[in-house]
């Protein structure tokens, strides 16, 4: 029998996140109304955040095959790809935004702490990290508190850990004000054959729990994570965990040594729902069910209860099933590290979780009923276009005044924190810790780190243009796909697969969920062309802030990480100019073409322009160009164009040298198009003079389009024959402008 408490209402539900048909659904499940433990593990396990219930049918949608991939998207805890030579990487991409936006500082190093967990558990040792960030502009205390707790929980928790922080992107506009954004990727390499499954196995296998002792931080994150944010969300600061990098330094030695044990049946980390989540999710895969004393459960705070140990969200802890009669090299393994590692309990017969304190039964469910792709709600949502649509349509780029002083104009669009480098944020990270990053003094589109012991490299990169998105949520979803692999290409690698963090508002919100469908379609579009799988990621919802009854959604954000790879490390390819003389194309096509460019946004203050012009069939000839001329060496610098358009990419290409460049704009399009417009599918390469012959005629012979722009020469910046100041200046504003924001 299950201890009696009081009997919990639909009210009840509700105040856990349940619909009253949720409520009634559980009833039926169980044959009986729940008590409130039963109840709470539910709210948890049927939360956006676990279940996926208002998302799971657009995800199928996705490409999921490939001929790299070694397990599919969402059968372990990170996506998994061949690499070559007996080696895997395993990758993903995952949110903290609501915990982030509270507490700051942990919520951001916990959500670094989760994902390097997710790929240690599958047996892989992280080697690399990044992040995805958006924030409301630095010009208030409380967003400047807010970023900077943000970096410096990633920096802290990352530096500690011993994984460098490799690379990113961090974009400000007015919508993130209140929801930021916190966006963590990881990215490990473990031997073919050597991965862990998060698997129970058969009934008569131990159960243990090992890492840090359980507390009450982070009780009921994953049902927090699944709401909106109003003026009253400080009061869910307990939802928000608390991490230790020592303790995970330890748990990360300790897991990867007891795999080589061959003891382990399964291992998967306590992530979202704790003990709830990690239980029922190995029980459901094996078919087994489990019985768990949670008394057993190392804790570290007095008189919790039973429900309040099954929801915790502490940190650094993981789920261990082993061979029955090997429990004694899993304990001597866990001492040695001097973590805690106890037994709570066995997998049974049967399919049931049941969950006892100190010998009575508190709570027993199917497992089944609980996860995704089982028994957990699958709702399909109503979409409706947006209203704001309406305004981008409306958008006449013949009203737009062309500027008659464009170096003014330069200096404007320089001058936002989107365009600015992000080296205050990127000097909190150590990126040359295990000593494998190639692109910490190195200027690359992506990020590259070598795989030790190989010639390999892999190339990494997280991007999201949410203006885009917000202004065509289709397009813009192929963009986003498509900009990463434009970076893995420029940097020299071949796009292998993505990660992706799915970043919207309130999905009961029929606008929002038609921006979630159309962005899915079009990443799904790319993903397809580039033949790059989706291995997996996360759906983050509720990013939108209630103030005074008026709902404050964030953009559409669809994070994309993606994996490459360099067969040979010593051909990375570099974005910055070399030297006096080479000379400098644009490939690819300008256009007349001002959509959703930082310069409408920044200097004109126009917010509803279209998305800027792209086609995907152009895209992908662009990449395998590009691949071709940095294989024959025909290239010095490679280096795409995006945020800013071609004025910003020349500026970023001439930076690193301090080289100056002498470019002259095309008569066929408007100037400020040709400066600041941001149209894709456009590269621009520096070509050595004794190379240009035979750059030109591989363009001519592949019938690749191409603009020459100048030269790379002195020391200042020259357009169109007029002088707009030494490259130096331009750089003093460049790297020092988002710090004086900050101060």
């Amino acid at each position: 029998m299950v201890t009696a408490e009081p009997t919990p209402t639909v009210e009840t539900a509700k105040s856990l996140g349940l619909t009253a048909d949720e409520f009634e659904h559980i009833n039926k499940i169980l044959g009986r109304t729940p008590n409130f433990t039963e109840l709470s593990v539910y709210s948890v396990m049927w939360s956006e955040h676990c279940s996926y219930k208002n998302s799971i049918l657009q995800l199928k949608t996705l490409p999921r095959d490939g001929n790299r991939l070694l397990v599919g998207a969402g059968e372990e805890n990170a996506g998994l790809v061949d690499i070559g030579d007996g080696l895997a990487c395993a990758f993903k991409i995952e949110s903290h935004n609501h915990p982030s936006a509270i507490e700051p500082y942990q919520g951001a190093a916990t959500g670094v702490g989760g994902i390097h967990r997710d790929i240690f558990t599958m047996g892989a040792r992280p080697i690399a990290s990044l992040n995805s960030l958006r924030f409301g502009l630095p010009d208030n205390p409380r967003m400047k508190r807010l970023i900077a707790g943000v970096v410096k929980g990633i920096g802290d928790y990352g530096n500690c850990f011993g994984v460098p922080t490799v690379g990113g992107e961090a974009y400000f506009y007015d919508c993130y004000h209140h929801d930021i954004l916190v966006n963590a990727m990881s990215v490990g390499v473990v031997k073919v054959g050597e991965t862990v499954s998060a698997t129970a196995g058969e009934p008569g296998n131990p159960v243990f729990i090992v890492g840090s002792a359980t507390g009450k931080d982070g009780i009921h994150g994953a049902t927090f994570a699944s709401a909106d944010l109003d003026e009253d969300s400080h009061e869910d600061l307990p939802a928000v965990q608390v991490g230790d990098p020592f303790q995970e330094k330890l748990l990360l030695e300790a897991s990867l040594e007891v795999i080589q044990t061959g003891a382990l049946v399964g291992m998967q980390d306590m992530g979202a729902a704790g003990i709830t989540c990690s239980t029922a999710e190995m029980s459901a895969k094996s078919g087994v069910g489990m019985r768990i004393d949670l008394d057993k459960a190392p804790q570290r705070q007095s008189n919790m209860k039973a429900w309040e140990i099954l929801l915790s969200e502490s940190q650094e802890r993981m789920l261990i099933v082993c061979k029955p009669g090997r429990e004694a090299e899993i304990k001597e393994v866990f001492e040695k590290w001097d973590l805690p590692c106890e037994r709570i309990g066995e997998t049974i017969e049967g399919g049931r979780l049941e969950y006892f304190w100190h010998g009575e039964k508190v709570a027993d469910v199917p497992a089944e009923s609980l996860v995704l792709g089982g028994g957990a709600p699958v709702y399909v949502r109503e979409q409706k276009e947006p209203e704001y649509l309406k305004a981008i349509a409306a958008f006449d780029l013949d009203t737009i005044v062309l500027p008659t002083d464009f170096r003014k104009v330069a200096q404007q669009l320089w001058q936002s924190p989107n365009i600015a480098s992000k080296n205050w944020i990127t000097r909190q990270y150590d990126s040359m810790v295990r000593t494998g990053t190639m692109t910490t003094n190195r200027h690359c589109d992506s990020a590259v780190v070598v795989v030790k012991g190989t010639k390999k490299a892999l190339a990494m990169t997280t991007d999201c243009n949410s203006a885009y998105v917000y202004a065509d949520p289709y397009k813009g979803g192929m963009i986003a796909v498509s900009e990463a692999a434009r970076n893995i290409v420029c940097t020299g690698g071949e796009p292998v697969a993505i990660t992706n963090c799915l970043n919207f508002g309130n999905p009961y919100n029929p606008e929002v969920y038609f921006q979630f469908a159309q962005a899915i379609k079009g990443m799904g579009e790319a993903c397809r062309k580039f033949e790059t799988p989706v291995t997996g990621g996360n759906v983050s919802f509720y990013n939108q802030y209630t103030e005074n009854k008026r709902v404050i959604p964030v953009y559409p954000t669809p994070t994309i990480g993606m994996l490459g790879l360099l067969e040979d490390h010593t051909q990375v390819m570099t974005l910055d100019f070399k030297k006096a003389g080479d000379r400098i194309y644009l490939l690819g096509s300008s256009q007349n073409d001002l959509g959703s460019s930082e310069y409408l946004r920044t200097v004109l203050g126009i917010e509803h322009s279209p998305c800027p012009h792209f086609d995907l069939d152009t895209e992908f000839r662009l990449h395998q160009i590009i691949r071709q001329l940095i294989q024959h060496g025909l290239v010095a610098s490679v280096h795409d164009v995006s945020e800013g358009g071609l004025f910003v990419s020349l500026m970023e290409a001439a930076l690193p040298g301090v080289w100056g460049f002498s470019v002259k704009s095309s008569p066929a399009i408007r100037k400020d198009a040709w400066l600041f417009g941001e149209a894709q599918s456009r590269v621009i390469v520096s070509v050595a003079t004794e190379q240009e012959a035979a750059f030109e005629r591989f363009l001519r012979e592949n019938g690749q389009e191409a603009e020459f722009l100048g030269v790379v020469s002195g020391q200042d910046v020259i357009v169109d024959g007029e002088n707009w100041g030494a490259v130096a200046s331009w750089k003093h504003t460049y790297e020092n402008l988002l710090a004086e924001m900050m101060q």
